[in-house]
């Protein structure tokens, strides 16, 4: 296909695909002529994955091409590409170390991984700290110093939730191709975030009418 249908059928402008091209999001279309080039399926699929980063995830293109980075280097294993790719999304506010609630937090956060038989590492157990730890470091402290719950007790259940979600999650992914399961674990972990954080609100809404009708 030509750029211009490429742009049809993503719903991206022509444009934007171009500067894709520019910045190494996207591979290069086979040159048919001195100033054209055709494009395929891969291109299309690859255009939707940086599409859900940059526009749904609000992903900087630095960031974005790390993710795609991961996803090409095929020396890695399936689960490795997605955990470097995931671990390329942006994460928040790393932990300040300088807080003396950052250390009260990482041993609450210890507790609970340890008790979930959870790593916060590479699959090795060598490679450097997963950054959504970090992130659960910087939640957690930021709970206790505003004096809310946030023992490992306390988490646990979320922990219990998020394990069966993971199911589902990888039950969707496997729906794909093989050859299309990593781009697609990494697309749904980005457009899914915002359909959790609704159906959490809205689950919130009917317990607390089931819970407190009347009152």
């Amino acid at each position: 296909m030509r750029l211009a249908e490429l742009s049809e059928r993503s719903g991206v402008s022509a444009a934007t695909i171009k500067y894709y091209l520019r910045e190494g999001l996207l591979p290069p279309g086979r040159r048919i002529t001195a100033t054209q080039a055709e494009y395929d399926e891969e291109h299309l699929r690859r255009l939707r994955l940086v599409r859900a980063l940059i526009q749904v995830g609000r992903v900087p293109v630095s960031s974005a091409k790390e993710v795609l980075t991961a996803l090409r280097d095929e020396e890695l294993g399936w689960s490795e590409r997605l955990g470097t790719a995931v671990w390329s999304l942006p994460h928040g506010p790393a932990p300040d170390d300088a807080d003396p609630v950052t250390a009260s937090a990482r041993r609450t956060a210890d507790e609970l991984l340890e008790h979930l038989g959870w790593s916060h590492r590479g699959g090795d157990g060598v490679a450097p700290v997963a950054p959504p730890y970090e992130m659960l470091v910087t939640a957690i402290t930021t709970l206790a110093r505003l004096g809310y719950p946030c023992s490992a007790a306390d988490l646990e259940p979320y922990a219990r939730g998020m394990e069966r979600l993971a199911v589902d999650d990888l039950d969707l992914v496997e729906r794909y191709a093989p050859e299309e399961q990593v781009e697609a674990a990494v697309a749904l972990t980005v457009l899914y975030e915002p359909v959790l954080l609704g159906l959490r609100r809205l689950a919130q809404g009917e317990e607390a009418r089931r819970r407190f009708a009347g009152q």
